[in-house]
């Protein structure tokens, strides 16, 4: 297995996504799952301390070869933002290796994203390769507003730092996703899930948690006062609905 990966704590597995970012992106959520649980946080292809992609990445055939390293056959998945897109399809394709399927601000396959949305994202884009200008202009994003305003900024920024050095490394290469898309099959989705997206997050990611609360049998859960990051803002707040949400 060449994916970076961190273990701590006993018990039931407990599986943590995400998108871009790498393992802090759990730095506050991880420890207090690994009170009860066994929780595996890792770097996704291509970020953190996992090496860069040399061929197209399927992160769900990832996930579930690290599973197979790891010799776990059912596990909770905890994805946020692409984590949750790729948790979401990971459990549509594996359905008998999810027990529980918990989404943080996902992402969904298929989706279509405002003109607001892909006019921010091309202003990034032209600012490259100015990491520097790429991360003012994304933390300008509505989605971001609370945790920029948070003792938490400055870790934001590091990751996104490192993960924006580490896209430029990246070859020409393609993520492989589920077809037909997500979107197309959530009617599908048997694992019992729980989403939790912050009431001050972007219009876009509600659209796609109400998406969910339509067309998935998804608990969905508000956290106010939390944007994107919920997960470093309110990770008590995470822990306690996510707890009461496995022990059931």
């Amino acid at each position: 297995m060449d994916l970076y990966y961190e273990v701590n704590g006993n018990g039931h597995p407990v599986v943590l996504l995400t998108g871009g970012a790498d393992v802090r992106n759990w730095t506050f959520v991880a420890p207090l799952l690994a009170k009860h649980y066994k929780v595996i946080a890792f770097d996704g292809r291509g970020t953190g301390k996992s090496p860069s992609p040399i061929e197209d990445v399927n992160h769900v055939e990832d996930l579930s070869s690290l599973l197979d390293h790891l010799e776990i056959n059912q596990t909770t998945l905890i994805g946020h933002s692409m984590g949750g897109q790729i948790a979401t399809e990971f459990a549509l394709k594996y359905p008998e290796k999810v027990s529980k399927l918990i989404l943080l601000a996902p992402g969904l396959s298929g989706f279509i994203y405002s003109k607001e949305f892909e006019g921010s994202m091309k202003k990034i884009h032209e600012a490259a390769p100015d990491i520097d200008k790429m991360i003012e202009l994304l933390l300008c994003d509505p989605s971001y507003r609370v945790v920029t305003e948070s003792p938490h900024r400055n870790l934001m920024v590091q990751m996104l730092h490192h993960h924006m050095n580490r896209m430029f490394e990246w070859p020409a290469v393609k993520l492989v996703g589920l077809q037909p898309p997500a979107i197309e099959r959530l009617g599908e989705l048997t694992t019992k899930t729980l989403l939790i997206i912050g009431k001050e997050d972007s219009p876009d990611n509600l659209r796609v948690a109400n998406y969910f609360r339509k067309h998935s049998d998804a608990r969905i859960i508000e956290i106010p006062g939390a944007d994107h990051m919920v997960n470093l803002t309110h990770p008590e707040k995470l822990y306690n609905q996510i707890t009461v949400f496995m022990e059931e």
